[in-house]
């Protein structure tokens, strides 16, 4: 019956605000009057505010502002300053990093690629920022930085496509341009150049945890509104102390699964499959051209991938040199 169902009949609870614990080491207080969104509801918790940004957070909105301004500047004027055109043409416009020229310099005249390092400074330092205040925020409410680590993971694999690699290449070429569809455009590019990522096992890996993230939280969120009936979203009371929900989940996952997970040991899964998802990601990309130059061969090479059938030509990746012709043992 649907009416049992908590999807379809959950509940809005309105009472007074919730202001939360007492702020601990905190350079501002809380602010805003705290009201409630009806469809926000249908999403999360109704209630919004109070805020709480902090010297941390003004800085990190301001360098993101900057961030986002430089580019959307710069489309626009790469579309002659025609907001129709801009509005149009959104999807394909970027803001190119330097070209491989100017190699890793560290200041590139800002329309030779320098307003893409401006705005990619100030972008980094946004997350960085953030990143900071979600590890301070957590301490000063006495809670574990998990949320903090797992963040971190994330703007691994973002430091490492926009900077680390870019270094250690000694080119900001390298480096993937601002943009929806010229992002996309750049990640097939470099799949292209360095032999196919699909045979880097470290890019297996990453989807195997971003696949397995996704059947983690489903399966979890499934679980707790197929016994949310019985109490199931209140899990920290089912840790401590089971109730029938927290029993009909375990003895459901082990006529389904042949085991089952805790209330607890399941967020354990999800958080590591998840960390792991961009943290093999990252070192993937981080070894690809520095240290692996083709996946194709280097997967052949290590029995992780089939050769091609002998064509009696022989490859001139494999043998060093650069002219086909010369590979054959023929003049050109």
């Amino acid at each position: 019956m649907a009416r049992y169902q908590n999807l379809f009949t959950q509940v809005q609870l309105r009472a007074a605000p919730e202001f939360g614990p007492p702020l601990r080491d905190a350079s501002f207080g809380r602010t805003g009057q705290p009201g409630f969104s009806y469809w926000m509801g249908k999403f999360g918790n109704a209630q919004i505010g109070p805020i709480y940004l902090g010297k941390l957070g003004i800085a990190s909105l301001i360098c993101g502002f900057l961030a986002f301004e430089i580019i959307g500047l710069n489309m626009l004027a790469s579309v002659d300053w025609n907001p129709v055109q801009f509005v149009r043409q959104l999807f394909w416009l970027a803001l190119e990093p330097p070209a491989p020229e100017w190699g890793f310099t560290l200041f590139v005249p800002l329309n030779e690629g320098g307003w893409w390092q401006m705005a990619g400074f100030f972008l980094t330092v946004s997350v960085l920022l953030w990143w900071a205040r979600t590890y301070i925020r957590a301490r000063a409410l006495g809670m574990g930085t998990h949320v903090a680590w797992a963040f971190l993971s994330a703007i691994w694999l973002f430091v490492v496509i926009g900077f680390i690699r870019p270094l250690l290449m000694g080119s900001w070429a390298e480096s993937v341009p601002f943009g929806i569809f010229p992002h996309l455009d750049w990640t097939a590019a470099f799949s292209i150049r360095y032999g196919n990522l699909f045979y880097n096992p470290f890019h297996a890996l990453s989807i195997a945890f971003l696949y397995g993230s996704t059947l983690l939280f489903a399966m979890h969120g499934a679980t707790i509104l197929a016994v949310g009936r019985y109490g199931g979203e209140r899990e920290i009371e089912q840790i401590t102390d089971r109730g029938t929900a927290s029993e009909r989940a375990a003895l459901f996952w082990r006529w389904t699964m042949g085991f089952n997970a805790t209330m607890e040991s399941i967020h354990r899964w999800a958080w590591w499959f998840a960390v792991l998802t961009t943290l093999t990601g990252g070192i993937g990309i981080l070894l690809t051209g520095t240290v692996v130059d083709n996946w194709y061969l280097w997967a052949v090479q290590h029995g992780y991938a089939p050769a091609y059938p002998g064509t009696g030509v022989a490859d001139p990746a494999i043998t060093g040199l650069a002219d086909p012709a010369l590979a054959q043992g023929t003049q050109p």
